[in-house]
C-alpha cells in the first residue's frame, strides 16, 4: 500500500518538473518568482514550534492555528499530525497545523480541531502574504499533493475567510466552494455607547435597562469573570451541564458530550497566563435574591490582540427567561471587550437573528477541498454536493425558517460547533 501512495506522490512531481519530493523526509519544493519555496511536513509539533510561535504572534493569523490551542487538541484526542512547514528562501513563511482524520475509508488532514473552531486562517508570515498572489494556483496545488499525499487522500480545510482585515488569503487560489455559512463581527469603539451608534442605539439602550429592571427586581445580579482556576473549571463544568439539557430538550446530539471534547476545553483554561491574549475565558450572570448563587447564562470567549471571538454559549431556561440574560450577557462582554481595548468582536460562524441584530459585517467563509489522491475526489465531490444543498435549503427563506424556528424551540444557542 506505502508503494502506491508514494507513486502516486512522484506521479504528481512529473507533471510539475520544478517540483522536487523526498518522500523519505516528507518534503517538496517548488520554484517560483520570489525564489525557492521548501514544504516539510513534520508528524510532531516540536519540530515546528519556533516558527509557529513566531507566526501566531502576527495579528491577522487565526487564534485557533495557535500552538496553545492545538497542544489542548492534540494532547487530549491523539490524532495523526501533518504539519506543514513552509519556507521561502530559508525563510519561515507558512505553516499549516493539520491533523489526520479518518471518514469511513478516506483520510482527510484538516486544520486542528476543525470540529470546534469559528474562524480559520492557517498562519502566513506577511512577507507571503504580499506574494502568495503570484504563484499559480495549479503549481500550489501539485507542491501541497506532493508533500502530503503519502499522509492523506484530502486536504479539507473548513471555514476559511477569503477576505480578513484587507487582505486576500495566500490559499485563495485553490480548489474551494463558499460554506454555507458566514461569521458575524461588530466593530468596537472605546465606548459601549459609540459602539452600539450604527446599530438600534435606542431600542438597544431600552432593552439592556429593562433586562436590569427585571434582574434587579428579583434580588439582582452579578457578572462574574472567574479568576481562579478551580472557579473557572466549575463553571465549565456548569455550562456543560447546561449545554446537555438543552440538547436533550431538543433531542439533539450533544457535540460536548465526548471526555475528550471536555479535557480540551479544560485544558484551554489551563493555558490562561493572564495576559490579553487568552485561549478562552469564561463569563457569567450569577443571580441573587430567590435564585441566589444559581447561573443564568454563560458565554466563553478568546481574545487575540484586538480580536475576540465568541466561542460558545449556554443559558438554563428555569432561571429569569423573561429577562433575557443571555442577551444580557453578551451586553456585558461586549462592553468589558470594547473598554478593554479590542476592536473587534466575532460571534463566530453561523447565521442566527441575534447576530445579525448586534453585527454591523458579515464575512463569507470558504471550504478547501483539494483531492491528494483518487480517494480524495470522490470525497471532495460530496463534501460539495452537501454544502449545496444546504445552500440551497438558506436561499428559501421559508424552509430555513422553518428550520431555525424548530432549532430555537429545541433551544440551541450559541454554540463552538458552526452551525450547519
Amino acid at each position: 500500500m506505502r508503494t502506491h501512495l508514494r507513486h502516486d506522490a512522484m506521479a504528481y512531481a512529473e507533471k510539475l518538473p520544478d517540483i522536487g519530493a523526498d518522500l523519505s523526509t516528507r518534503r517538496a519544493s517548488l520554484d517560483i518568482a520570489a525564489g525557492r519555496l521548501d514544504l516539510t511536513v513534520h508528524t510532531r509539533m516540536a519540530p515546528a514550534e519556533r516558527a509557529w510561535r513566531e507566526l501566531e504572534a502576527d495579528p491577522w493569523n487565526s487564534l485557533h492555528q495557535g500552538y496553545e490551542w492545538c497542544r489542548a487538541w492534540v494532547e487530549t484526542h491523539g490524532n495523526p499530525l501533518a504539519i506543514v512547514e513552509g519556507r521561502l528562501n530559508g525563510e519561515i513563511a507558512f505553516l499549516l497545523p493539520l491533523e489526520i482524520e479518518r471518514h469511513f475509508l478516506v483520510r482527510s488532514a484538516q486544520f486542528i480541531a476543525s470540529a470546534f473552531t469559528n474562524f480559520n486562517s492557517g498562519l502566513f508570515s506577511a512577507a507571503f502574504r504580499e506574494i502568495a498572489a503570484d504563484i499559480p494556483g495549479r503549481e500550489l496545488e501539485l507542491l501541497l499533493a506532493t508533500a502530503l499525499g503519502d499522509h492523506a487522500d484530502l486536504l479539507s480545510l473548513t471555514n476559511v475567510p477569503f477576505a480578513w482585515r484587507g487582505q486576500r488569503h495566500p490559499l485563495a487560489g485553490l480548489p474551494s466552494i463558499r460554506n454555507q455559512n458566514a461569521s458575524f463581527q461588530l466593530p468596537l469603539a472605546p465606548t459601549m455607547e459609540e459602539t452600539i451608534a450604527p446599530l438600534n442605539a435606542k431600542s438597544r439602550r431600552k432593552k439592556y435597562r429593562a433586562q436590569v429592571r427585571k434582574l434587579e427586581a428579583a434580588g439582582g445580579f452579578d457578572h462574574m469573570r472567574p479568576v481562579p482556576l478551580s472557579e473557572q473549571k466549575a463553571l465549565l463544568e456548569c455550562f456543560f451541564r447546561q449545554k446537555a439539557a438543552r440538547f436533550a430538550a431538543g433531542g439533539l446530539p450533544n457535540v460536548f458530550q465526548a471526555a475528550e471534547t471536555q479535557a480540551f476545553f479544560h485544558m484551554l483554561l489551563e493555558h490562561d497566563r493572564g495576559a490579553d491574549d487568552v485561549p478562552l475565558e469564561l463569563h457569567a450572570i450569577r443571580l441573587k435574591g430567590e435564585y441566589d448563587g444559581k447561573i443564568a447564562a454563560i458565554t466563553g470567549l478568546s481574545r487575540k490582540g484586538d480580536h475576540v471571538i465568541c466561542q460558545f454559549g449556554s443559558i438554563d431556561d428555569s432561571l429569569m427567561a423573561e429577562a433575557s440574560p443571555g442577551e444580557l450577557l453578551f451586553w456585558l462582554v461586549i462592553e468589558r471587550s470594547a473598554l478593554n481595548g479590542a476592536t473587534l468582536f466575532d460571534f463566530g460562524i453561523g447565521d442566527q437573528d441575534y447576530k445579525r441584530r448586534w453585527c454591523t459585517i458579515e464575512t463569507a467563509h470558504h471550504d478547501i477541498l483539494l483531492p491528494l489522491r483518487p480517494a480524495g475526489h470522490l470525497a471532495a465531490m460530496t463534501h460539495r454536493g452537501v454544502t449545496r444543498t444546504k445552500t440551497l435549503i438558506k436561499g428559501n427563506p421559508h424552509l430555513y425558517a422553518l428550520i431555525q424556528r424548530l432549532r430555537a424551540q429545541g433551544g440551541t444557542t450559541a454554540a463552538a460547533k458552526p452551525e450547519d
